[in-house]
């Protein structure tokens, strides 16, 4: 798909604006989806709020196909909602549709698209019998959709397909730039496993780091374009931070699931060897606090990473369901969110990151953001920590990987290294299952004796 724009009208400010259709990766995955399986499946677009579902569904729809309807059921008509009621008549349903929408479909060449499906369940429950009739394609996009209280009445349709969207990983962000060229080029070097020297290293550190500040939210992507300027791309941020808040009280009215979503970048900092629940609500109440985190990961707003008893090529096999860490999907949302009772101009991560003097002790902020290109790019998370012996210390390899019949532990170091204690100490533990053992840091490439020493920038590719 090709990289390209829109204009549309803004009546806030009366006047004509550009707005950016993003790239995105997952746009290939569904023209396979419709090229294969023609019609037999419908196909779920998944993720948390304002990572661009919509629009990217949207955009497939008009492209790929004659003619298409899309109803957003956030905002539905009283006259479709009823058609879900009644859907013995696929004829008369169809006729009923074409005629509300103002929109001929055709066989074979149209699709039907339900935007926020998880709203209206009796629309997804018929998604069964839609795709048995076969006369169009079924597009579905949701947030949340693992509510409880919004599929507990209904039978989920086996004839669905899902795909994930997160939000705009590195090379989808540097497409937005307009950079083509940057993406294939970090892939060719990453095979040669050498350093680029300086200048190169310096200008991908550069875009790494204002990637991390403006984070892959369409919407904040698209005002860092427009506007050039970081603090409006943090009050956007913000304004999507809200909706993440008000979905969080629908999961949970106490205000839980809120609390620990603003503690991550709290006990991030403070290098806990998991999320610690009780510190971030009131112990007191921590009944079901699991179920609320469950439901939290199943937003797609956080990432968790879980502790593993026995690190080997099947973590997931002893992977705690209670130990774990969590992080943001989205880093620029992190870096907003770390700073959520300050002004923009007192967010020192901004400050810091603009001039690449980050400190050792706001790291955590590469912690999340390698969570984030770890998962984004197909992963697990999974991470591991061992007494050192010395009182209550432990050591700690902050992810782990299954690559073939080996595992690649990687430490994360937010600037130059000295040492790579924990790394070390694993290998020697568990030798004969340690393929490649990766240093994540933010200097040029390099090789510490057996350890592989990789820019940041890399850590998608491993």
């Amino acid at each position: 798909m090709d990289f390209y724009k829109k204009f549309y009208f803004c009546n806030d400010f009366q006047q004509v604006r550009m707005f950016m259709i993003f790239k995105r990766k997952l746009y290939d995955k569904m023209l396979e989806w419709k090229q294969q399986w023609n019609g037999q499946y419908a196909l779920l677009i998944k993720g948390a709020r304002r990572v661009g579902k919509s629009t990217l569904v949207e955009e497939f729809a008009k492209r790929e196909y004659k003619s298409y309807i899309l109803i957003d059921f956030s905002k539905p008509s009283k006259q479709i909602n009823e058609l879900f009621e009644d859907m013995m008549d696929l004829d008369y349903f169809f006729m009923r549709l074409q005629t509300l929408m103002k929109v001929n479909l055709y066989e074979r060449e149209s699709v039907i698209v339900f935007d926020e499906v998880q709203t209206q369940p009796l629309a997804r429950q018929a998604i069964k019998h839609l795709v048995k009739d076969g006369r169009y394609d079924y597009l579905e996009t949701g947030s949340l959709v693992s509510i409880r209280k919004n599929i507990q009445n209904i039978v989920i349709p086996s004839e669905e397909m899902s795909m994930t969207l997160y939000p705009m990983d590195w090379e989808e962000f540097y497409w937005a730039t307009g950079n083509e060229v940057s993406p294939d080029q970090l892939r060719q070097v990453f095979a040669m496993r050498r350093p680029m020297g300086q200048a190169v290293h310096l200008r991908w550190m550069r875009d790494l780091r204002l990637y991390m500040l403006v984070g892959g939210m369409p919407q904040a992507v698209d005002a860092y374009l427009q506007y050039k300027n970081l603090q409006m791309v943090d009050d956007m941020k913000r304004e999507i931070l809200k909706l993440y808040e008000v979905d969080f009280n629908k999961i949970d009215p106490s205000g839980r699931a809120s609390k620990m979503f603003k503690d991550i970048p709290a006990q991030l900092s403070g290098n806990a060897s998991r999320f610690m629940i009780e510190t971030a609500i009131d112990e007191r109440r921590s009944e079901n606090a699991e179920i609320i985190v469950s439901e939290m990961r199943e937003s797609m707003v956080i990432n968790l990473a879980h502790h593993v008893a026995d690190p080997n090529v099947g973590m997931g096999l002893t992977k705690s369901l209670y130990s774990y860490k969590m992080f943001l999907a989205d880093t620029g949302l992190f870096v907003t969110l770390a700073f959520w009772d300050k002004n923009f101009t007192e967010n020192v991560i901004y400050q810091k990151l603009l001039s690449d003097k980050l400190k050792a002790n706001l790291g955590y902020v590469y912690e999340n953001l390698i969570a984030q290109m770890l998962r984004t790019a197909g992963n697990e998370l999974y991470y591991y920590t061992f007494p050192t012996g010395n009182g209550n210390k432990n050591y700690e390899v902050d992810f782990l990987l299954s690559r073939g019949n080996k595992i690649v532990p990687i430490e994360v170091k937010s600037s130059g290294y000295k040492t790579h204690k924990s790394l070390d100490e694993f290998c020697k533990k568990y030798p004969s299952r340690i393929g490649e053992r990766v240093l994540l840091y933010t200097k040029d490439y390099q090789k510490d004796g057996v350890v592989t020493c990789l820019p940041v920038y890399f850590t998608a590719l491993l």
